[in-house]
């Protein structure tokens, strides 16, 4: 199908980002959607929400997330938050669930949810899984949905080895350039990994992972998401849907274009 013709039959293509406060979420959304203005938000019936109303009902710590992001920069992408469910409490997780129940099944494709983003920060203080990380990927069968793990602030990891590296008598400027290459392939065998894929009782693991450092600083570069998402998703339609919607990368769009 031509992209201008799957766009004006499928014209939203619908992520659902999950993980704890302060992973990035916001800001690998803003960098997808090459902006950085915040997201406009919607209710289920399509009606905007006022900015003060949502921060009052978050202060009271209730969340919908039935609720719509969107960016005016690039409105063919929809998000939906799971905020909230980083508290680890076994109703935030049945919402969590139920909502990927209902929303995989939706006759619509432009209502169903088409991938999920997991965010897991590796900053100093996040490294170690949390129970409801663990009990995600224990417990939670997404069906066809597609889960990929996104180990946010993975830069913070450099600074470990750059110290490590410095302890050998690596000389500085050899140890800051060595570092990043260090810590990702330090990361291939890490715990992190090993308890996503081959810890005993995870049942739904995820489709794979992939790494994002930098992703706060200027001119970084989110296509290595873009790229992995197009490739985990299996449906040739879903694919062309989100590689027409994406402007991260032209070359993506040419690439397809091509194979298809």
């Amino acid at each position: 199908m031509d992209p201008s013709d799957l766009r004006r039959k499928f014209n939203r293509f619908r992520i659902l980002i999950i993980g704890r406060a302060n992973a990035g979420k916001t800001t690998i959304l803003q960098r997808v959607c090459k902006t950085r203005e915040n997201p406009e938000i919607y209710n289920s019936a399509g009606e905007k929400i006022d900015l003060a109303v949502l921060m009052a009902s978050r202060e009271r710590g209730e969340h919908d997330i039935e609720n719509e992001m969107v960016f005016r920069n690039n409105p063919g992408f929809v998000f939906h938050d799971s905020r909230g469910f980083e508290a680890g409490g076994k109703p935030e997780f049945e919402k969590v669930k139920a909502f990927i129940a209902s929303r995989s099944k939706r006759r619509s494709l432009s209502d169903r949810i088409h991938v999920i983003w997991y965010c897991i920060p590796m900053d100093e203080d996040s490294r170690s899984f949390t129970a409801a990380e663990v009990d995600f990927f224990s417990r939670c069968d997404t069906g066809s949905v597609p889960v990929i793990v996104l180990f946010t602030k993975f830069d913070a990891l450099y600074d470990d080895e750059f110290e490590e590296l410095t302890k050998k008598g690596v000389s500085r400027n050899a140890a800051q350039a060595l570092a990043a290459q260090h810590a990702k392939e330090a990361f291939v065998d890490g715990p992190q990994v090993k308890l996503l894929y081959n810890r005993k009782g995870n049942q739904c693991p995820p489709r794979c992972h992939i790494c994002l450092p930098d992703m706060d600083k200027d001119g970084a570069d989110c296509g290595p998401l873009i790229e992995r998402t197009a490739e985990t998703l299996d449906d040739n339609t879903l694919k062309q849907l989100f590689v027409s919607t994406q402007r991260t990368t032209l070359e993506l769009c040419v690439r397809y274009a091509v194979e298809r």
